[in-house]
């Protein structure tokens, strides 16, 4: 049995991809997309036609339907190769605005209505600021299901599951980054690995404070450096993961005997107080919380540069 195998015994496993051809031969449940995998895709051959169809047909007027639109065209097709759910990213322009949130995602929601897609198979993806929560509430009440992403901090899961969001995307390797790189010359690589990793220690604790007080919300885990990352997450609800490592996974041997990392009998080793969080001392905690901080601008800002750079191609197209 390879590790593909193996872990897709005790976890979903999701391709973490714009590329749908590519996903194909590792069978995944569901995919997540985002704006750097469109835009990464649609610069391929196989993938500028729908680019190309997309504008024809919506035109450039107003960027940001058409932008809504091209995604929900990739969804859609990914959807004809997995038998679950896609994830479909909010303009990340938009993540200090609950309203704007919840309107984009009421008319992305709209979209895949219109090619009988129902909402049990579409995620909406929002970054975890104060903000996307509180647009993410506003839509599990209206039947439209959220994948909270750019999630780092501990208190953005909290609030997440407090929510009563549907999925959260702890971004394991981005964590595992900014720890490397403020360690320096310092960072013992296998001394961080595995279980000691900072990004799986952060997925860790979510998982456990998730399992041992009831909190329905899914925990997947995301943005993944290498494989022994994802094999220290086994057990873990859904794991999104790029082609690349799915392929790695598929030529690894599994060891015998293979056991999760993660159950949800551990869960409840370690009593963990509950806690609630009121937008005052939700920005505090995570302001108190460098890493998470930094990693949060930091993704905000690289979504929605590529979301320009989107645009830049839709407007070029037309």
């Amino acid at each position: 049995m390879n590790q593909l195998e193996a872990l897709k015994q005790f976890t979903t496993v999701v391709a973490d991809t714009g590329d749908f051809n590519q996903m194909v031969q590792f069978q995944p449940q569901d995919a997540t997309t985002n704006p750097s995998l469109i835009l990464k895709a649609v610069q391929k051959t196989d993938y500028a036609p729908l680019l190309t169809e997309t504008v024809q047909r919506v035109g450039t007027q107003d960027l940001a339907r058409t932008m809504d639109e091209l995604l929900v065209q990739f969804g859609c097709a990914i959807l004809k190769l997995v038998p679950g759910r896609v994830s479909t990213e909010v303009d990340a322009r938009l993540s200090f605005d609950t309203a704007a949130t919840v309107a984009r995602a009421e008319r992305i929601m709209a979209l895949y209505n219109q090619q009988g897609i129902g909402n049990e198979r579409v995620l909406i993806k929002i970054a975890s600021t104060w903000e996307g929560i509180q647009a993410a509430q506003q839509l599990e009440a209206k039947g439209i299901r959220t994948n909270l992403t750019l999630l780092f901090a501990f208190c953005q899961a909290v609030a997440c599951g407090n929510a009563g969001v549907q999925l959260i995307s702890p971004f394991v390797g981005r964590i595992y980054d900014w720890y490397k790189k403020q360690a320096g010359a310092q960072w013992d690589e296998a001394a961080m690995a595995g279980a000691n990793d900072p990004g799986v220690q952060s997925v860790r604790r979510i998982y456990q404070y998730f399992k041992q007080h009831g909190i329905g919300t899914e925990i997947m885990g995301a943005s993944f450096r290498n494989t022994g990352q994802i094999m220290a997450l086994s057990g873990c609800d859904l794991l999104t993961i790029s082609p690349e490592l799915l392929a790695q996974l598929s030529d690894a041997e599994a060891p015998s005997g293979f056991e999760p990392a993660l159950n949800p009998a551990m869960a409840g080793a370690e009593p963990m107080p509950v806690i609630r969080y009121d937008e005052a001392s939700f920005r505090y905690a995570l302001n108190e919380d460098a890493m998470a901080t930094e990693k949060l601008a930091e993704g905000i800002r690289a979504f929605a540069a590529d979301a320009g750079k989107l645009e830049q191609l839709m407007m070029a197209a037309a």
